[in-house]
């Protein structure tokens, strides 16, 4: 997993698609954190991407570093049912504004299962970094 974290701590944004009944929807993130051997990442449980990965968990991450290589992370989101994922989260991207107990807003945090994650050249082939 490390690999997959370097990948998105070098690129910053990155951007979560999932889908909304036959409508793909696409939006930038950048708050990720790797934990326990997962890479995680977060999602207000308000919002209309919490919604659609409830209604289909299956999503596709894209990022770009800056030299061109670009990396497709794709799998099944699960979400962590234990709250010290969605803390360390919010500490970890100062989300503290946004998330807590007088906004009432909630962080969904998830990691992808069943997932491959290949960086690919900009003229060449794909590299797996999940081997």
């Amino acid at each position: 997993m490390s690999k997959v974290n370097d990948f998105l701590n070098e690129a910053g944004i990155f951007f979560l698609a999932t889908v909304d009944g036959k409508q793909p929807k696409i939006r930038p993130l950048g708050a990720h954190l790797e934990m326990d051997g997962k890479v995680l990442f977060g999602v207000g449980e308000f919002k209309d991407v919490y919604k659609q990965m409830q209604a289909d968990p299956l999503v596709e991450i894209a990022a770009c570093k800056p030299d061109g290589h670009w990396l497709r992370y794709t799998g099944k989101a699960v979400f962590e049912t234990d709250p010290k994922y969605a803390e360390a989260m919010i500490k970890a991207s100062h989300l503290e504004e946004i998330y807590n107990e007088k906004t009432g807003n909630k962080l969904g945090v998830f990691h992808l299962e069943d997932a491959s994650a290949v960086e690919i050249a900009v003229m060449g082939a794909g590299t797996d970094l999940l081997s």
